[in-house]
């Protein structure tokens, strides 16, 4: 009796889409944009030419779409894990702490993702620029809020918060990139040892 061979399933609409997605990042993040073509990410995903143009009319739609959705994808995870200005959330030193860590996982959960928005290749287009100055504005925005707020209370004389904001989030995104780049030399336990010791010295 012979072993019949199973039969592959057929992906949905919303799952090739996501496929067709998750093979453009991957292909622009170890390529490079200049690097990315119809023809390239139907080989890569192992399906013809046709079956991509049915998803996205042209290159340039599919790259839209790949950037709005990974950029969304990072914000949001941001949006989680800044640091909230009430003070009943924990002290200063463990709120900005405790938003560090959390950003450090992310990253480490999301590596493709996180160097797309922090490492972009070479060729970026214009709207990957675009939302990473947003998401970074934002994430200023809000640090320089729980810094004013820790100023007006004493726990920390800040004497511009928005510079102070604007170093803090210097220093979180340099330190997930050094997790991205090089994981083993800069793992979370590391990046985080040297956090709470720099915060020790900005919040004795």
């Amino acid at each position: 009796m012979s072993e019949q061979t199973p039969t592959r399933q057929r992906m949905t609409a919303v799952e090739r889409r996501d496929q067709l997605l998750d093979v453009t990042r991957d292909l622009v993040v170890e390529q490079g944009f200049g690097a990315v073509s119809m023809e390239a990410v139907a080989r890569r995903a192992g399906i013809t030419r046709p079956v991509v143009y049915g998803h996205f009319p042209e290159l340039g739609v599919l790259l839209d779409a790949m950037l709005e959705r990974e950029s969304t994808r990072a914000l949001s995870q941001l949006a989680e894990v800044l640091p909230q200005p009430d003070a009943a959330a924990g002290t200063l030193r463990e709120r900005l702490g405790n938003a560090m860590e959390a950003y450090l996982l992310a990253v480490q959960a999301s590596p493709v993702t996180w160097r797309l928005a922090l490492m972009p290749p070479d060729g970026a287009p214009e709207l990957l620029r675009a939302r990473i100055e947003e998401g970074r504005a934002a994430v200023v925005a809000v640090l320089a809020e729980v810094v004013r707020a820790a100023s007006a209370d004493g726990s920390l004389a800040s004497p511009d918060p928005e510079l102070t904001g604007r170093m803090l989030s210097a220093a979180s995104d340099e330190g997930s990139r050094l997790l991205l780049t090089d994981p083993e030399r800069y793992p979370v336990s590391r990046l985080m040892e040297h956090t709470h010791w720099l915060l020790a010295q900005l919040l004795p």
